[in-house]
């Protein structure tokens, strides 16, 4: 039997980006955006914003506040470093294993040779406490069979997840273990970010928009959130949980870590990214190497779309905004009519939802423009990304399409570099360019990968009603 309440001494802090009113009684934000009713007594709890689990009805509060998503966790008890085992998957790359465990003084590890053509040997460490062993595989499984062979020979609470091409900065494993007092959580992963950012332009590019990079937000890990996923390349979780589960499917590919998650969050476990830890990883060095990996990733939706219904969607933005901006992309006067009446029905049923609020004919407008502001960046996004053959075929048969997609182009790839720039970045012209290589190689392994399955699951985008 599980025990799900929240420890006294745990806390939460309302998220910054959710607006309170009417004292705190009103909490709007999350993903998707939705409102929070609370009764006067919890709200006088949260006070400033943070609210610390004393009794049974701050813990249910508490619980409430994070499964909405409008609080971020603040634990305060931390289990023991000593709880947990590393596992690394290897495969002939000796030297990135030695580069990582020299990062991993103190913890207990199990690296596991998959079939590498030279048995790995580690050598002596001198002065430190880390224990290593070695499990070996006489031919190669591949990385996922590694990480379930590490998991079956480990015995501790936690196992952590680590490939060689990663080295761990100072303090990863200790923020992460915080989020386990929460009994309900079972994986929490770690920022992944450039090893050598400033080596070429790639690299530069990898530090700002890494494909493993889940960006500097701290997140609950959602298949509909902004955070959907988290790879398997760092990752802490519970041992028995993941042993329960049956550990990483063996059976795919790709994507087994996406399956992971997406499992664990039907089992109703919770699972959170934590950009706090930090792990620095190596980037592909040629444009050959970078183009295949990103193209393979967008090949591995489609096993994930036949698996998991509707969770692998490569767009999703309400019905409203989708055909709002559908009108005005005619350019028409009729076009602009029609939209601004569906913006006009819209507005008239977000204000039944925020009627108990002061002034909600001016929330719903905002909470609107948002929302609308939001679609559209993600659907121009879509259609540079995931559709851009569809893109192409219209361009090449109309000339307002191809004025229309030249723009959309240019403005999603400025506002994200402008959304994720870093000191010491590429310029915005350079940025564009590895943005839309980027972008031309997921897509075209989205295309593949659902050609190879015949299925279309992994290309159709998700339009719910609100």
């Amino acid at each position: 039997m599980r025990h799900d309440r929240l420890p006294d001494g745990f806390g939460v802090r309302i998220d910054p980006r959710v607006r309170t009113y009417s004292g705190g009684r009103f909490l709007v934000g999350g993903s998707p955006t939705g409102l929070l009713r609370l009764a006067p007594e919890a709200a006088a709890r949260i006070g400033d914003g943070y609210l610390e689990v004393t009794d049974q009805l701050s813990a249910r509060v508490a619980r409430r506040l994070l499964d909405s998503g409008v609080a971020n966790p603040r634990p305060r008890l931390l289990p023991s470093v000593q709880d947990v085992t590393v596992i690394v998957p290897l495969h002939n790359d000796a030297a990135g294993v030695e580069r990582l465990l020299s990062a991993l003084r103190g913890h207990t590890v199990i690296v596991v040779d998959d079939g590498s053509d030279r048995p790995v040997r580690i050598p002596a460490a001198p002065g430190t406490r880390r224990r290593v062993t070695v499990l070996r595989s006489d031919r190669r499984r591949g990385a996922v069979a590694a990480r379930n062979l590490g998991l079956r020979a480990a015995t501790t609470e936690f196992v952590a997840f680590l490939d060689p091409s990663v080295v761990p900065r100072s303090g990863w494993l200790e923020v992460m273990l915080g989020h386990f007092s929460d009994p309900k959580v079972a994986l929490v992963a770690p920022r992944l970010l450039a090893m050598d950012p400033d080596s070429t332009m790639l690299a530069r590019y990898e530090h700002t928009r890494a494909s493993l990079d889940r960006g500097r937000r701290e997140s609950a890990v959602r298949s509909r959130g902004p955070v959907p996923h988290v790879p398997s390349t760092a990752l802490l979780v519970r041992r028995q949980v993941l042993v329960a589960e049956g550990g990483f499917d063996e059976t795919m590919t790709a994507g087994a870590d996406v399956d992971l998650c997406w499992r664990l969050e039907r089992a109703g476990w919770r699972l959170r990214y934590e950009p706090a830890a930090r792990v620095a990883h190596d980037c592909p060095t040629t444009l050959r190497k970078w183009f295949a990996h990103k193209m393979s990733e967008g090949a591995g939706v489609a096993p994930l779309g036949q698996r998991h219904a509707g969770m692998a969607a490569p767009l999703a933005v309400p019905i409203w905004t989708a055909a709002t901006a559908l009108l005005f992309a005619t350019l028409t006067r009729s076009g602009l009519i029609c939209g601004l009446l569906t913006l006009s029905a819209t507005l008239t049923r977000l204000r039944r939802v925020f009627v108990e609020l002061d002034n909600p004919t001016r929330v719903s407008a905002i909470y609107m423009a948002r929302g609308f502001s939001g679609g559209l960046w993600r659907l121009a996004s879509s259609m540079c990304r995931h559709y851009w053959p569809v893109t192409l075929l219209g361009m090449l048969c109309s000339r307002r399409i191809r004025r229309i997609a030249f723009t959309m182009a240019l403005a999603d790839g400025l506002a994200d570099w402008f959304t994720h720039r870093e000191s010491g970045g590429l310029d915005p012209a350079r940025y564009l360019v590895c943005k839309r290589l980027d972008d031309l190689a997921y897509g075209t392994g989205l295309w593949r990968g659902a050609l190879s399955a015949r299925s279309t699951v992994a290309l159709r985008p998700s339009l719910p009603p609100t």
